[in-house]
């Protein structure tokens, strides 16, 4: 199963549109993760029609329209991992730990919100996930995005994509 992995879009205000990269990546992806910060409810009907499923929240910058169509959190089990998707998890420092007793049921916990590629484990065993985001690097040197493979209840290939400066 391939997962693609992404947050933080902030579309149209960091960008016209999605990166035509990320864009090709949706038809192989049996299911599209996006961590909170569409801004706008195009990028969400865009996802919703090309994707095969997609597992989204909303995060800070969404509005009421996109508040009223996705959660804060939102879970999903793949091949026996259990899934969750939040937008913030607070401040780097104790991220794991935290994350760790607020989601103690899941395997897998993907972020958005610092626009910081991430992938560390907890104690315990959580693995985090933030893919950056394909649209404003902030203080990256890149936009970015992640996928990831899902075959007999591991999680394998994931690989952090940067995308050309534009």
């Amino acid at each position: 199963m391939r997962l693609l992995l992404m947050s933080d879009t902030h579309l149209p205000k960091r960008a016209k549109r999605l990166p035509g990269q990320l864009l090709a990546e949706l038809p192989h992806a049996d299911v599209v993760f996006h961590a909170g910060d569409w801004v706008d409810t195009a990028t969400l009907d865009l996802l919703e029609s090309r994707s095969r499923r997609l597992v989204g929240v909303h995060g800070n910058n969404d509005g009421p329209d996109l508040r009223a169509r996705l959660p804060e959190v939102a879970y999903a089990e793949l091949d026996g991992l259990r899934f969750g998707v939040v937008h913030e998890t607070g401040p780097a420092q104790g991220r794991e730990a935290r994350c760790a007793a607020r989601f103690p049921d899941l395997d897998v916990l993907v972020f958005g919100h610092s626009h910081i590629p991430w992938d560390t484990v907890a104690p315990g065993g959580l693995r985090l996930l933030n893919p950056g985001s394909p649209t404003d690097r902030r203080r990256q040197p890149h936009c970015t995005y992640l996928t990831a493979t899902l075959t007999d209840g591991a999680l394998t290939d994931v690989t952090l994509w940067r995308l050309p400066q534009r």
